[in-house]
Parts: structure tokens; C-alpha cells; sequence
């Protein structure tokens, strides 16, 4: 499903490449249940033009990894981008769809939801985290559940990618009912993990939890999330700007935060750039097929690697407390 939701060629806002994103299993399953043994799988690229990329071959895109990945290696994947491609992120999202079942397994009341937010100047201001669901979201291409909201960044996208451009956007994560105590002080705090994660996607520009830059502009009596007991006798905040995390460990509130994605690097329009001799070039890719904006195909792959913070940090909890006794 997760795969389904990430592949390219689902709808007139994504790239016309058709991938069928098939998973085969080498190693590791059996009866549709794993063995132990390391779980290997693969997904063959089945719609693929390299030729698309030949003008693009001896000039470095703007904004893309083309020249640090170059100077750094000495060499580079010249049709597709290679690791810096986001083509990487399928494993992201089957080993993800492995740690969710897990997950699901140890805490079922525990959902993870990603929705689009905001692309370019469209926000959707609001939204009631109990009528949420995945299948709500799937209802619309832009992944934002607003149909106003939705309509509007629609037409964003469309408009982008009529002038050769691209934009960016906003994808919000939640995660519903979490246990009391995932993540660590200092260098292991759970947003310090969910950052790591978040900024290791192709394409991310910035994290933010809970309130967030926000919270620069508040007054701590303002900002302070303030302790209560609930009618079942559980601690609960009577607001969660903390965004879930306090002392970079899990209260057991939503956690709650944002992501933030760059327009796609490669555009179809005149740039000036360098070749690879480091002389001044003009370039205007031709043919090649990328996506106007990725955040629609990038929500699936924000909880993918939520889930594998999430699950890291419950192995170690579990495995403290195993210690402690």
C-alpha cells in the first residue's frame, strides 16, 4: 500500500514515469512471514530513459547534487542522479512498511499520519486530527485533506509545471497515541531522531516540532505546556507545544511535527550554470521526467521513516528496562 502511495505516474501532478514499484523477496520470507534471517528485497526500474539525461550530463544542475557529489567522488551517476536520486527512498518506504507492522504489533493504538500542509504560499490553516485517517488523505492527489485547500494547490502545482518550474511545501507529521518515555537526553532525543530522519530525505530543508520557530515569538507562561489529570487518572497537558517530546523523551501527547521540502532542483527552464571543464554553460534540460513538486509522493516516505525512529526508539526502551531488571 505504502509503496502504491509513493510510486510515480499516479496522477497528472506527478512524473509521467510509469513504475510498477513490484517488490521481489530474495532472502529472508517464507509463507508471508520472516524468517530472522536478513530480509532482502529489491525493486527493478522498469520505465527508464537514460538518454533523457545526456544534455544534462556534462553540465551540473543548480541546486542539485550534481557538482558537490563530483568533487567529493570524482565521479557521478550521470543518468538519474544515483544516490542522490530520490528513487532511493523505495527502500525507505518497504523496510518502513516492515516497522510499522511491528509497531502495530507492540502498540496498536499507536497511528502515524503525514499529510501535505502547505505547497508554496497555500497553507491549510487548520485541521481536526480525529476525522484523519490515511484514507481520507488518499482521497485527494495533493494529500491535503481540504477540498478548498486541495483545489487551490492543484492548480499551484499545474501552473508550475506549465512554465517548466517546480514548487515546495510542508508535509505535517502526527503521531496518535504514543507510549510515555521513547528517546533519550542529550544526543538521542526523539526530535534530535525524527530530525536526523527527516533531514536524510532528498530535497528537505527544515524540521520543526511541536510550536516550533513560533515559539520564538511567545512568552513562556504562554509557551509552557501545563500539567493536568485526566477523568482516567492519566497526566495529560492542557496544550502541546512541546509537540509531544519533552527532555527529547516522549510525554505520551500527539507528537506532532513539520517538515519542509525545496522546489525540485531540476526545471525545464534557461539556467546558467558550469560543465564539468568549469566553463560557463547555459542549461535547459530536455525529455526527463520529474516531478513539479514532490510532496504529494514524499508523505509516505515521511511516516516510513518515522516508523523506523519510532520502533529504534522502543527497542531500546524495552531493552533498558530489560536491564534494570
Amino acid at each position: 500500500i505504502q509503496l502504491n502511495r509513493r510510486r510515480p505516474g499516479q496522477n497528472h501532478l506527478t512524473t509521467p514515469r510509469q513504475e510498477p514499484d513490484q517488490v521481489v523477496c530474495l532472502s529472508g520470507m517464507e509463507d508471508q512471514k520472516t524468517l530472522g534471517t536478513p530480509l532482502t528485497l529489491i525493486v527493478y526500474n522498469q520505465d527508464k530513459k537514460p538518454e533523457d539525461y545526456s544534455k544534462m550530463s556534462q553540465s551540473f544542475r543548480p541546486s542539485h547534487a550534481d557538482f558537490t557529489t563530483q568533487i567529493k567522488y570524482g565521479i557521478r551517476a550521470k543518468s538519474g542522479g544515483g544516490r542522490s536520486s530520490a528513487r532511493e527512498t523505495i527502500a525507505r518506504v518497504i523496510s518502513g512498511a516492515v516497522a510499522e507492522q511491528i509497531l502495530e504489533a507492540k502498540l496498536p493504538q499507536m497511528k502515524i499520519i503525514a499529510w501535505v500542509e502547505s505547497i508554496h504560499s497555500i497553507r491549510l490553516e487548520s485541521v481536526d486530527f480525529s476525522t484523519l485517517s490515511r484514507q481520507k488523505i488518499d482521497q485527494y492527489i495533493t494529500r491535503c485533506p481540504d477540498d478548498e485547500t486541495h483545489k487551490k494547490m492543484e492548480q499551484v502545482i499545474i501552473e508550475a509545471k506549465k512554465k517548466g518550474d517546480s514548487v515546495g511545501g510542508v508535509i505535517r507529521c502526527i503521531v496518535l497515541n504514543p507510549p510515555i518515555g521513547l528517546g533519550s537526553p542529550v544526543f538521542d532525543k526523539l526530535e534530535a531522531e525524527l530530525a536526523k530522519a527527516m533531514m536524510s530525505l532528498p530535497a528537505t530543508k527544515g524540521f520543526e516540532i511541536g510550536s516550533g520557530f513560533n515559539s520564538t515569538t511567545m512568552f513562556g507562561s504562554q509557551h509552557n505546556d501545563e500539567f493536568f489529570i485526566d477523568a482516567d487518572g492519566a497526566v495529560r497537558t492542557k496544550t502541546n507545544n512541546s509537540g509531544g517530546i519533552q527532555g527529547g523523551i516522549s510525554n505520551g501527547e500527539v507528537i506532532d511535527f513539520r517538515v519542509a521540502f525545496k522546489p525540485v532542483a531540476t526545471i525545464y527552464k534557461e539556467q546558467q550554470t558550469i560543465s564539468e571543464d568549469l566553463t560557463p554553460t547555459t542549461l535547459k534540460p530536455e525529455g526527463g521526467r520529474h516531478d513539479p513538486c514532490v510532496l504529494p509522493r514524499a508523505v509516505p516516505i515521511v511516516e516510513a521513516m518515522t516508523a523506523h525512529v519510532l520502533l529504534d526508539q522502543l527497542l531500546i526502551m524495552n531493552n533498558n528496562k530489560m536491564e534494570q531488571l
